[in-house]
């Protein structure tokens, strides 16, 4: 894997807003989200969480004491067309009289992805039931999918991705190329 990346990051709540930041400090990232104020905060190196250490990243890069390469945006196309690596941090709410996750927002943001870069990898952070990312690789046969669940708390997400107590990326075993793309991640979490 090439040292810098492009990273696209769907979702810009604790989990999507937390890897930007995290990342941002050594890969190109662009934050795509659907609520404009979210996007001009970032862009103005705001937090639109409260994340004390975002926050804290944040002053820090905007007085240049620390660089992040780092931009929002509203417009998926913009913020998919060249990444390398899309991460999505979507809400999937779950609904505990149906037993039921609502993964549309993953599935949507999958296709977005799809109908502009064919070549990215697609990482799900979002929370989904047992078994959706090996469904969902074979139900659009597409091997550049996989799954990296988050283990952080609101209010300390990006402290959580700075120190985690665990980092689990879930590939396709039998698929070299995934199982390679799941090692080369769990290393840029720990960069």
């Amino acid at each position: 894997m090439e040292d810098r990346k492009r990273i696209a990051v769907a979702g810009a709540g604790y989990v999507g807003l937390a890897m930007a930041a995290l990342l941002s400090r050594g890969h190109e990232v662009v934050l795509v989200d659907v609520v404009p104020d979210k996007v001009a905060a970032v862009n103005r190196l705001e937090s639109p969480i409260a994340d004390p250490d975002i926050e804290s990243l944040f002053k820090s890069s905007a007085s240049g004491a620390q660089t992040l390469h780092l931009r929002a945006t509203l417009d998926m196309q913009d913020a998919y067309k060249h990444a390398d690596i899309v991460i999505i941090a979507t809400p999937t709410n779950y609904d505990s009289e149906t037993d039921f996750f609502d993964t549309s927002s993953v599935e949507s943001a999958i296709a977005a992805v799809r109908d502009v870069n064919s070549d990215a990898w697609v990482v799900i952070k979002s929370t989904v039931p047992v078994g959706y990312t090996k469904s969902i690789r074979a139900d659009l046969n597409d091997e550049r999918i996989v799954f990296s669940p988050e283990f952080l708390r609101e209010g300390k997400a990006l402290y959580d991705n700075l120190h985690p107590s665990r980092i689990v990326v879930g590939a396709d075993l039998n698929n070299e190329k995934s199982v390679r793309f799941a090692q080369e991640f769990a290393a840029m979490l720990t960069a």
